[in-house]
């Protein structure tokens, strides 16, 4: 199966982990292809990216910073590895499945924080984590994967009518705030 890369390494300070690659996203072998998906211009106008924008030497993130970003604490990953044209083609047995996978990377590379992009992600990662927890909600979450972090955001997919542009980065903004309070390597000057 041809997917994209998982960008992970040890010491990171932040990965953001999508529901699966897009089919767009393998063709274009970088995370959120898609020009009408809004991660790279909200995470762009956020604090968050701030940093690693300086360092490159741009005003915008584009997908082909996805890898670059490594060197500036952020990686990327998906629940499911499997793309689709879209996330409601997966099967409940491929997300049981991945979030073993999601589990052990997580494990294996401890990053400070993990952060899912979107419910439909997280809660298959809850259920097998936390059966007993209750409805979960947007921002940190109460648990943790060993000293992983774990944060919910909105997904940034077009078709999520619920988060604006500026919502969207809101979001990345408070991510970057809990962030500063770890004093992530991500957000240093």
């Amino acid at each position: 199966m041809t997917t994209l890369p998982d960008l992970l390494r040890d010491d990171l300070d932040l990965v953001f982990i999508g529901i699966n690659p897009s089919l767009f996203s393998v063709a274009q072998a970088h995370y959120f292809a898609r020009k009408t998906n809004r991660f790279w211009p909200c995470f762009s106008r956020s604090i968050l990216s701030e940093p690693a924008r300086r360092a490159l030497g741009v005003d915008r993130l584009e997908p082909a910073h996805d890898a670059a970003l490594l060197d500036h604490g952020i990686g990327f990953t998906d629940v499911v590895k499997r793309p689709t044209a879209r996330a409601g083609e997966l099967t409940a047995a491929e997300f049981a499945a991945g979030v073993r996978d999601l589990a052990a990377k997580l494990e294996t590379f401890r990053p400070r924080i993990a952060c899912f992009h979107g419910m439909m992600g997280y809660r298959p990662f809850l259920r097998v984590h936390t059966p007993e927890a209750e409805k979960p909600s947007l921002g940190e979450q109460p648990i943790r994967l060993g000293e992983t972090r774990l944060f919910v955001i909105p997904n940034p997919s077009p078709a999520n009518a619920h988060a604006s542009p500026e919502v969207q980065t809101a979001w990345y903004d408070r991510l970057a705030t809990a962030a500063r309070a770890t004093y992530l390597t991500v957000l240093k000057d």
